[in-house]
Parts: C-alpha cells; structure tokens; sequence
C-alpha cells in the first residue's frame, strides 16, 4: 500500500513539472511571436498613453528581428516575416545605441520621406499635417489636462490622433523648430504625442533603423494612477482606471 501512494504521489509530482514545463513554453511562444505586454513608465504619449497604461503590442505586425525574442538568445540581422509600418503607428522599438531601453512613439516618417517641422507643424514631403484645434482631453481627475493646448492631427492615409502642446511660442522648445531631413533606407521617423514632453526623432534620439522596431501597440490591459501600493487593496478601486482597460489604440 506504501508503494502504491509512494507510486501515486511520484506520478502527481510529474504530472505537475510536466503541466508547468508546457505552460511556460506556451507563455515563451505566446510572448516571443504573438503578444508582448508593456508599462508605460513617461507621459511623453499624453494623451494617447498615460502613465500607468499597460498593453500589450503585436509581435507579428511588422515581422521579427534579433531583439524581438527575449533576452536576444538568436542574433539574427535584418527581419524576417516582415511587416510594413504605416503613418500614425503606435510602435514600440528599441532605442538606437542603447537596445536595453524600449520606447513607444507614434510613426510619422518612413524611409526616403522627407521631414521637417515649422512652428509645431509638421511637413512630410513638403506637405502640411493636417492640424486643427479640439477639445482639451480630460486627466484622471475629470478635469482637462492644465497648461496645455489639444489639437487633432490627421495624416495623409486618414489616421488621427490628439497631441498637446505647452505653447506655440516657437522659443518655448526647440523641438517645435527642425530643419527638414530625409529618413534613410530602412530607417523610420518617431515623435510623441506630448509634443512638448518627448525624446524623440526631432532630438536626442533620431532615426530608428528597421531591425530595432519590436511592434505595433494594439490594446490596453489594465492601467492605473499609482496613488495605491500593491498591498493597499482598500484603494484598488480609486487607482485603477477601469475605463480604459479594454481600449483600442488609435
């Protein structure tokens, strides 16, 4: 009787490394080549992505490269599957120079596109960006975001979108003011919806090369304001912010 329970609960101890084992080579496959989740750690996409947002981002949309696998465990150059990016994208890339930081910006340049920014306004290819003044959105708080000015911005192939500004005084940053430049081959242009508030392509950061993107932000799955720690469960209902769990991104 002794072996026969010895027999049974060796048989269980299997049974459950084995049921562990293929949950996390599904979770590994399912995170490597499906869907990745994300934290939004800056408001530099305000009014898109708050701080506090989690998504999860298509790994398959544009194909993969070398930094699309975790850890980079298969060097690899170029993509292979490959996908193409469109205007007004919501991509999550490795940052060029430093691969161990993400970043998530709205596309607006792709290779050989000519970009240039006057006066907060974009040019793409000598053409103006549609731009006109909305409604400020509203912050967590039910109130309209201070200090700033909304305005909508619609791209040649219809996609639109809100950004802010902190101010049009083209002395305010020198972000709002770049020469233009043409993309490279194989290379794509970034900027954050903050306008204001964002390391992107216009400074800092530059062109992102093909190989670096990691995918398209497709839908949030939990956010909240960080005014409750982990532990404080009585506050749960007050952090987190239910209406945007669920939200496609535009």
């Amino acid at each position: 009787m002794e072996k026969k329970a010895s027999s049974k609960k060796t048989s269980s101890g299997v049974e459950l490394i084995k049921t562990i084992f293929w949950a996390l080579v599904i979770a590994l496959v399912f995170r490597a080549f499906l869907f990745e989740p994300f934290r939004i750690p800056s408001g530099s996409m305000i009014p898109t992505l708050r701080i506090g947002d989690y998504l999860f981002v298509s790994k398959y949309a544009y194909g993969y490269s070398r930094y699309s696998l975790p850890f980079g465990v298969i060097a690899f150059d170029g993509r292979i599957w490959r996908g193409a990016p469109d205007y007004g994208d919501v991509v999550v890339f490795r940052r060029p120079g430093d691969e161990g930081v993400d970043f998530i910006k709205r596309l607006i340049g792709k290779p050989h596109d000519r970009i240039a920014v006057k006066a907060s306004v974009i040019f793409i290819n000598g053409k103006a960006v549609q731009r006109t003044p909305t409604t400020t959105p509203l912050n967590d708080a039910g109130r309209a975001f201070p200090r700033v000015m909304a305005f909508k911005e619609r791209l040649e192939n219809g996609r639109e979108y809100v950004v802010l500004e902190r101010s049009l005084d083209a002395s305010y940053s020198r972000a709002d003011n770049m020469p233009e430049v043409q993309i490279p081959a194989g290379h794509y242009f970034f900027m954050g919806d903050n306008r204001d508030r964002s390391n992107d392509s216009r400074i800092h950061l530059g062109v992102v090369p093909e190989a670096n993107l990691i995918g398209r932000a497709e839908r949030l799955f939990f956010s909240h304001n960080s005014s409750a720690r982990l532990w404080q469960f009585w506050k749960w209902p007050w952090a987190i912010r239910f209406w945007r769990i669920g939200m496609g991104i535009d």
